[in-house]
């Protein structure tokens, strides 16, 4: 067993049909769908939307504030302007600007967006992570 891995990501949402169409104006596709969940297929792993009320009642925190806590998702991009071009999309889709992309302290150029459920990504061009062809990372 390899304990270091994430097979599945799961993000509780207020409104499945709102998130659908937010993520596919971002390009993404479902691989699958079923009542109140949407799965999509990313590089060795993937992502659900998941009803937030369903999530609840599953975690055994039916009518608790499930919270999101401090975590940030993202995307690794080769260029300045690739980083840029994504931020955008997400504007324009209905995201809400966190911290525009700039130049960051470590070196890169980064920017953070939350989705209309609050899930933060931040679209980053990391110099010192090479991307593969596929665009999947492996630390060096």
């Amino acid at each position: 067993m390899t304990p270091q891995r994430v097979s599945l990501i799961t993000l509780g949402v207020a409104d499945l049909e709102r998130a659908k169409t937010f993520y596919g104006a971002l390009g993404w596709e479902p691989t699958q769908s079923a009542d109140g969940v949407a799965f999509y297929q990313m590089l060795g792993a993937a992502l659900a939307l998941y009803s937030a009320e369903d999530m609840a009642l599953e975690l055994g925190r039916a009518g608790q504030e499930s919270g999101s806590g401090s975590i940030a998702l993202a995307q690794n991009f080769r260029t300045e302007a690739e980083v840029d071009t994504a931020f955008e999309r997400a504007i324009a889709a209905g995201a809400r600007a966190l911290k525009p992309p700039q130049k960051a302290f470590w070196g890169g150029y980064s920017g953070y967006y939350a989705d209309p459920d609050g899930h933060v990504w931040e679209l980053a061009m990391n110099p010192f992570w090479p991307l593969a062809e596929d665009g999947s990372l492996t630390l060096p």
